[in-house]
């Protein structure tokens, strides 16, 4: 899964880096979902327990940099609570997406949540005021009409659990409101090692009563063996290092430049699904995700656009 924050800080060259950073992490992060599955599907580890895991190896991996490069007042945040909030936010996406992986492919799921760039777009206009004109708004709903042709096979296999990239889309589009929020008060690191924390507590407690409640899903485990504790500590490196590269990208470059290349984790996640799961969309899902992407991209083509205008204006 993704993430995107801040503003940007230079121009040229750090623009080229930023667009870089981007593109790598994008490529990255699907490793991160493919993990999650194998665990989930091969060491019979519960998507809740994957979660945790995914969030505490995320602090042990980001930790060391901290006392190495940073300093321990990196641990000090100028927002904590936002920052908890914030993890824990992630931490029920995270879970949500976990959960559908499990049981979908990989490149279906993440062809559902791609409907979250049109949520996010939505809920920009309906609680920010910002203006989306009716080509935007056209836009939205063929891209949610391009998820529904990947949801509707999905849905007569998998029945509602289908809808979970949904949610976790609407989650993750709150998790961006927050980015936000914080604004650039604190550093992608101290970010990403604080929702460490959020996220780690969210899914302790969700463990907890889950596992009580004697959901599957939520059943807590250890490790079966070396290999698998391997594979959460590169879990939680992915997830942790990933993040603080499209944090740091996107105060590097315009979002408008760098939201297309959220579009690379279908090229990875198809690939790593095909290579480890032998799953491979359909022709009607590959029609569905043409859809969403061509929609998600002329949102962002109309937004870059209107901004220019803007700025035309303005120099006048």
């Amino acid at each position: 899964m993704n993430a995107t924050a801040g503003t940007t800080e230079g121009q040229g060259g750090n623009t080229m880096q930023g667009v870089i950073l981007m593109a790598v992490a994008m490529l990255m992060l699907p490793g991160m979902d493919a993990i999650a599955k194998y665990m989930a599907t091969f060491a019979g580890m519960s998507p809740g327990q994957v979660t945790f895991y995914r969030f505490f190896f995320q602090i042990v991996c980001t930790i060391p940099l901290i006392f190495t490069a940073a300093g321990s007042a990196t641990l000090r945040p100028k927002r904590p609570w936002l920052n908890l909030l914030r993890g824990a936010i992630h931490g029920a996406a995270s879970l949500l997406f976990f959960a559908a992986v499990k049981y979908m492919p990989l490149a279906d799921v993440f062809a559902i949540y791609f409907v979250e760039p049109f949520i996010l777009t939505a809920m920009s206009a309906v609680f920010l005021g910002e203006r989306v004109g009716w080509r935007r708004w056209l836009a939205i709903m063929v891209g949610f009409g391009g998820a529904l042709i990947v949801i509707q096979p999905s849905f007569i296999l998998f029945g509602w659990t289908a809808l979970l990239p949904v949610a976790c889309a609407f989650l993750y589009s709150i998790y961006l409101f927050m980015n936000r929020a914080i604004g650039e008060a604190d550093s992608p690191l101290t970010m990403q090692t604080i929702a460490g924390f959020g996220g780690t507590l969210f899914m302790g407690a969700a463990l907890f009563l889950g596992g009580a409640a004697g959901i599957a899903d939520f059943a807590p485990s250890l490790p079966p063996s070396l290999f698998t504790l391997v594979l959460l500590l590169i879990l939680g490196a992915l997830s942790g290092y990933a993040h603080i590269l499209v944090v740091r990208a996107f105060r590097l470059a315009p979002l408008s430049l760098l939201a297309p290349f959220q579009y690379f984790e279908i090229i990875s996640a198809t690939v790593l699904g095909y290579a480890i799961f032998g799953d491979f969309p359909t022709p009607s899902k590959w029609l569905g995700i043409a859809i969403i992407v061509g929609s998600g991209l002329f949102i962002i083509w109309r937004e870059q656009k209107n901004r220019r205008v803007e700025a035309d204006i303005a120099f006048d």
